[in-house]
């Protein structure tokens, strides 16, 4: 389970931390200062940070850099930076912090040189990622979009894998993994572990899975649930029972998805069933 922290100070000061259960990631930070300043410190995670109003100042291995708001930095762990505003006012930001291990820490030299990376496309993409964190029972799709962020930050670096055989059909694993989320749509998938068992990196997995079946694997096992959690609604099984019952965090949890796939509530759409015509 995660442990959320809940935010602190109504003045301009406002803080929000907690750990998500998804591999990889050790903490996620949300954060609004004016005029608090970092000393000089160290990490021993990767910190993936974005800015979302104002400027962040800072040094990083004795060298000034910047993050604005299309702006995404990669801070290496074991290298001194420190923290400013850059404009008054001060600034709100986002990070996530990730294992050491989730880079290849051959690749801290690459971070040093160049941590601030202008991708409009790895911007949205981490900005997704933190709208999925925020809302626990999203582990599989957090897992996803990490996988695709962890890409883009490795080519940025300069050190892409190793493509994968052409000559390999991408069915077949596209259709094991299809398997393992229906065997597992309540307790869900650890993707970098199916990857493994499978022989391929994840990246790949997630690609062939979407190229085989039109989607990503995790609006597959979300689409997977909500069908289940409507059978079991229908079957009469109570709302909050249902949405645990098929793989959803909590009743909030079921209803947001339910709401998204067919524009009703579990209440409204359990009720339905007693107003069919058998004329």
């Amino acid at each position: 389970m995660s442990g959320h922290a809940e935010a602190y100070g109504s003045g301009p000061t406002s803080v929000r931390a907690w750990r998500p259960a998804v591999p990889g990631v050790k903490e996620v930070f949300h954060a609004r200062f004016t005029d608090h300043a970092y000393p000089a410190h160290v990490h021993q995670d990767w910190t993936v940070l974005i800015v979302d109003a104002g400027a962040v100042r800072y040094d990083l291995d004795r060298r000034e850099h910047g993050t604005l708001e299309p702006t995404v930095s990669l801070l290496p762990p074991g290298v001194a930076h420190d923290g400013r505003s850059a404009r008054q006012g001060g600034f709100r930001k986002r990070v996530i912090y990730l294992d050491s291990s989730m880079i290849d820490t051959g690749l801290i030299g690459a971070a040093v040189d160049n941590p601030d990376l202008i991708d409009p496309l790895l911007r949205h993409r981490v900005a997704q990622l933190h709208a999925t964190l925020a809302e626990p029972g999203n582990e599989v799709e957090s897992q996803s979009r990490l996988t695709l962020i962890l890409e883009r930050l490795r080519d940025h670096l300069g050190s892409r894998r190793p493509a994968p055989d052409g000559r390999r059909s991408d069915r077949p694993v596209a259709r094991k993994l299809r398997d393992l989320l229906d065997q597992h749509l309540v307790d869900g998938v650890d993707l970098e572990r199916a990857a493994a068992d499978f022989g391929v990196a994840p990246t790949y997995l997630i690609r062939a899975f979407t190229a085989g079946f039109g989607l990503p694997p995790h609006r597959y096992l979300v689409g997977r649930r909500v069908e289940l959690a409507r059978r079991l609604l229908l079957d009469g099984m109570p709302i909050a029972d249902a949405a645990v019952g098929s793989g959803f965090y909590d009743q909030s949890h079921l209803s947001r998805h339910l709401r998204r796939m067919i524009n009703t509530t579990p209440a409204r759409y359990q009720s339905s069933a007693g107003t069919v015509s058998r004329g």
